[in-house]
């Protein structure tokens, strides 16, 4: 009974000492595909026109803005995001401080991701410099491809 328990000890030490970013048996170019994601939206955004959305979204994509606004669908998203992109915030780019991925399952990942934004002026007179901007990605894999499915943007704020 004692070698059992053991065993079982050390078992659970193994498991849980497994790096929590690729759990589930995912290959290590999962973590390289769901980035891939995040950087074609970033592309996309950066660009204004986001004409390879249809390529890292699922036509469900939900889009949560800064300021609580909830979209759904892309063609919903693509509606408020593609004009504020190419009027108020034209030129405004986006690049990754930092991201962290974490598999919930085979087929969900989390990308938390730290964006720096270019300054910018919203509402006419309000001046954002320095911006971070903390982005929650919900990416999913639905036959074989990873998806963008869900979006948050909160500002940072500065303490």
């Amino acid at each position: 009974m004692k070698k059992l328990s053991v065993i079982t000890a050390v078992a659970i030490a193994t498991l849980l000492s497994v790096k929590p970013n690729v759990s589930f048996g995912q290959k290590p170019q999962d973590e390289q595909l769901v980035k891939n994601v995040v950087l074609a939206y970033q592309d996309d955004y950066n660009d204004g026109g986001f004409k390879n959305v249809e390529s890292y979204t699922t036509k469900d994509w939900e889009h949560i803005n800064p300021i609580g606004g909830i979209t759904k669908g892309r063609d919903e998203v693509m509606k408020e995001l593609r004009p504020l992109c190419q009027t108020i915030l034209k030129g405004v780019s986006l690049t990754v401080e930092s991201i962290t991925i974490r598999f919930l399952s085979p087929t969900v990942a989390i990308a938390n991701v730290i964006h720096k934004c270019s300054d910018y002026e919203f509402p006419q007179g309000v001046k954002h410099q320095n911006e971070r901007h903390m982005k929650t990605y919900v990416i999913i894999k639905k036959q074989k491809k990873w998806l963008l499915t869900l979006d948050q943007n909160t500002i940072i704020v500065a303490h």
